[in-house]
C-alpha cells in the first residue's frame, strides 16, 4: 500500500511542480512558501543599490570639492540617467544571452528525445536509480514521465542538465526593472540638494542628509532582501548600508583632495 501511495505522490508532484505545490496524503493540505521570480528581486536590489551608491558617490565627491548646489545636481542627474540606461542595457543583453543559451539546450534535448527515445529513457532510469529508487519503482516512474512529452522534456532539463528557463526571466522586463529601480535609488541622495536649491535647506547640511537618507533606505532594502532569503535581516541591512558609507567617504575624499590640489576650475 505504501508503495502505491509513494508512486501517486511522486506522480502528482511531477504534474504540479511548476506551481511549487506538494500534496501530502492526509486530511490537511500543506503548501510550502517559495520565492517566485527571484530574478526580478535580484534586478531591483541590484539596480536600487547601484543607483543610490552611484548618486551618493557623485554628490559626496562633487560636494567635497565645495561646488554649488546647481553643479552637484547637474552632475548627479547626468550620472543617474546615464547609469540607469547603461545598467538596463547590460541587464537586457545578459538575460537575453542566457535565455538564448538555455533555449538552444532545450531544442537539443527535444531533438534527442525525438531521435533517441530509448537512450533518453535509460538516462531517466539512471537518474532515479542514483536516488536509490528500486528497479520496479524506477520503471513505473520512468513510464509515467515519458508518457507526457512536456514532463519528459522538463525532467531531462532539470534532472540531467540542471536548467530552468523560468528563473532566468524576461530580458525586457528585467531591463525595465533595473532602469526604474536605478532611478528610484539614484534620486534619493539628490533630494537634499534639490531642497537646498529651493531654499528649504542650507547647502552645508545637504550632504549629511543625503548620507542619512541613503544609509536608511539601503538598510531597509538590505534587511528586506535578507528576510526574503531567510537570513539575518540586521546583518543584511548593515551590509548594504555599509557599502554606501564606504562609497560616500571615498567620493568625498577624492573631491576634497582634488579641490585642495587646485586641479579643478569651476
Amino acid at each position: 500500500m505504501e508503495y502505491f501511495i509513494l508512486l501517486q505522490t511522486f506522480s502528482m508532484l511531477l504534474l504540479n511542480y511548476r506551481t511549487c505545490e506538494l500534496f501530502v496524503l492526509n486530511k490537511s493540505e500543506h503548501l510550502e512558501p517559495h520565492i517566485k521570480e527571484s530574478n526580478y528581486i535580484r534586478d531591483f536590489v541590484f539596480g536600487f543599490g547601484d543607483g543610490i551608491n552611484t548618486s551618493l558617490g557623485i554628490v559626496a565627491g562633487v560636494g567635497g570639492a565645495n561646488s554649488s548646489a546647481d553643479f552637484i545636481i547637474l552632475a548627479a542627474l547626468v550620472g543617474m540617467f546615464t547609469g540607469a540606461k547603461a545598467m538596463a542595457v547590460q541587464n537586457y543583453l545578459a538575460v537575453k544571452s542566457q535565455r538564448e543559451v538555455l533555449e538552444s539546450e532545450i531544442k537539443r534535448e527535444e531533438y534527442e528525445i525525438k531521435s533517441y527515445p530509448e537512450k533518453e529513457r535509460s538516462e531517466i532510469e539512471e537518474i532515479y536509480r542514483a536516488k536509490n529508487f528500486d528497479d520496479d519503482l524506477v520503471k513505473l516512474v520512468t513510464d509515467k514521465i515519458i508518457s507526457n512529452k512536456t514532463v519528459w522534456l522538463k525532467t531531462m532539463l532539470t534532472e540531467e542538465l540542471g536548467l530552468n528557463l523560468d528563473i532566468v526571466g524576461n530580458p525586457i522586463r528585467g531591463a525595465l526593472i533595473m532602469f526604474v529601480s536605478f532611478l528610484i535609488g539614484g534620486i534619493l541622495p539628490i533630494l537634499p540638494y534639490l531642497l537646498s536649491r529651493a531654499g528649504f535647506l542650507p547647502l552645508q547640511y545637504s550632504l549629511w542628509l543625503a548620507i542619512g537618507i541613503s544609509l536608511t533606505t539601503s538598510f531597509l532594502i538590505g534587511a528586506k532582501k535578507s528576510k526574503l532569503a531567510k537570513k539575518n535581516w540586521i546583518k543584511g541591512g548593515i551590509e548594504m548600508s555599509a557599502l554606501g558609507t564606504g562609497i560616500a567617504l571615498l567620493g568625498f575624499g577624492i573631491g576634497a583632495e582634488l579641490a585642495k590640489a587646485n586641479l579643478l576650475n569651476y
